[in-house]
């Protein structure tokens, strides 16, 4: 309690100082006092001319960190311990070359928790919010193997992978989305701002207008009326929808059902998650953790609550003995192909390399579907828009052309 009190009460320092050998060094620590910060970085061997509180922002904050952010840090602590670069250095340059400095302070808080004697693993669980669960348990495995560097090296990779991964999820159903509310708005800013004004020249032609017409008037009328309840409406929902899917278990059971039920884009998703699947297995079991613990890992990382149940079912199903392609047969989840190469690498015993290749395959076939579905795409929502203006502009001037042949 006294330790998460002593935490919560600590602020970001700017230091300045020289190291035992004179070399000129300057950075950033977190305490509770100036004295403790000079007293920490004396431990360090760093002799500190200048400490200061670090000046909050006039405007704003630091931008937030993304997984993204982590991927290129583990990757740059990669190269820096393959290079053979000590660990504590290692942090120093990479924060140095981090632009964010939301991103900085957890570099320097993760090296001034090396610093001064706790292992790497633990210095990460310090921040959930960036490294989780899965991350700090490999890099423990690194640690007590011996292979820091190469389980970083791996680590990254399947970071930048996952990361690639969402980004063509993201691309696949981001350009619809943004493209549907784009007509959305401009079919709005029609009804409200545009056909007000050809009603107001319909009411002097004193003739009956066309049916086409009378109906798009009053949908105008509807629109003018309750364009800001609609608007409420909508935003209620979205936000309804974000809080019920994070809060209750079912209703994100059932979103996540449903989704892979969507046509064309259902079939992406699913093959994301069985090369998600693929590629944290793998590389948790290549990693030298337990396929109970990989399993456990895992179904956290799934994405999709059907199948974090279903990882969680093949992990009870291979604690009680049975094989692993026998437990995934048996969840009637996984397609043919994954069960087929789970199979081989469980009788070759190189189960790591035949996931991995599962993987390569379906991110790849991601990859294509978001290319296929996007070119699809293209043609059809531009139609759609055509034809949804087209109509508009039709209905408002049909009585134009219909009073000109009267005449």
């Amino acid at each position: 309690m006294a330790t998460a009190q002593a935490q919560a009460l600590q602020t970001t320092y700017i230091y300045k100082g020289k190291t035992r050998k004179g070399k000129p060094i300057q950075g950033e620590t977190k305490g509770t006092s100036i004295a403790m910060v000079r007293a920490q970085l004396l431990q360090q061997g760093i002799a500190a001319t200048q400490v200061r509180k670090k000046p909050k922002p006039l405007f704003g904050g630091s931008k937030p960190i993304k997984p993204a952010d982590i991927a290129t840090f583990t990757r740059q602590m990669a190269t820096m311990m393959k290079a053979g670069v000590p660990l504590v250095q290692s942090f120093e340059i990479v924060a140095d070359g981090a632009d964010k400095q939301s991103l900085k302070d957890v570099i320097f808080d993760v090296r001034d928790t090396v610093a001064s004697g706790t292992s790497f693993a633990t210095a990460l669980k310090r921040h959930p919010k960036y490294f989780d669960e899965l991350f700090c348990n490999l890099v423990e495995a690194g640690e007590h193997a011996g292979s820091l560097e190469s389980m970083l090296d791996r680590i990254a990779t399947y970071k930048e992978k996952t990361e690639a991964l969402k980004t063509k999820i993201r691309k696949a159903l981001t350009y619809p989305a943004v493209v549907i509310l784009v007509a959305i708005v401009v079919t709005g800013i029609l009804l409200v701002k545009v056909v007000p004004v050809f009603a107001t020249t319909f009411e002097g032609f004193g003739a009956d207008l066309p049916a086409f017409t009378q109906l798009v008037l009053r949908i105008s009328e509807v629109a003018q009326k309750y364009w800001l309840a609609v608007l409420a409406a909508v935003i209620a929902i979205g936000f309804g929808f974000q809080q019920g899917r994070k809060r209750s278990e079912r209703f994100a059971y059932l979103v996540d059902k449903y989704a892979l039920k969507l046509p064309i884009v259902g079939n992406i998703l699913y093959e994301a998650i069985v090369a998600r699947f693929a590629r944290t297995l793998s590389t948790t079991f290549a990693a030298g953790v337990p396929l109970v613990e990989s399993l456990s890992s895992v179904a956290g990382a799934a994405g999709n609550a059907i199948y974090r149940n279903a990882i969680l079912k093949v992990r009870d199903d291979v604690t009680a003995g049975v094989q692993l392609n026998t437990a995934m047969r048996g969840t009637q989840r996984f397609p043919v192909l994954v069960l087929q190469m789970t199979a081989i690498g469980e009788e070759s015993g190189s189960l790591d390399e035949m996931l991995a290749k599962t993987a390569d395959h379906y991110e790849a076939s991601v990859d294509n579907a978001v290319d296929n579905l996007t070119t699809l795409l293209e043609p059809m929502i531009m139609a759609v828009l055509g034809i949804l203006v087209g109509c508009l502009m039709v209905a408002m001037y049909l009585p134009i052309f219909q009073l000109g042949n009267v005449i």
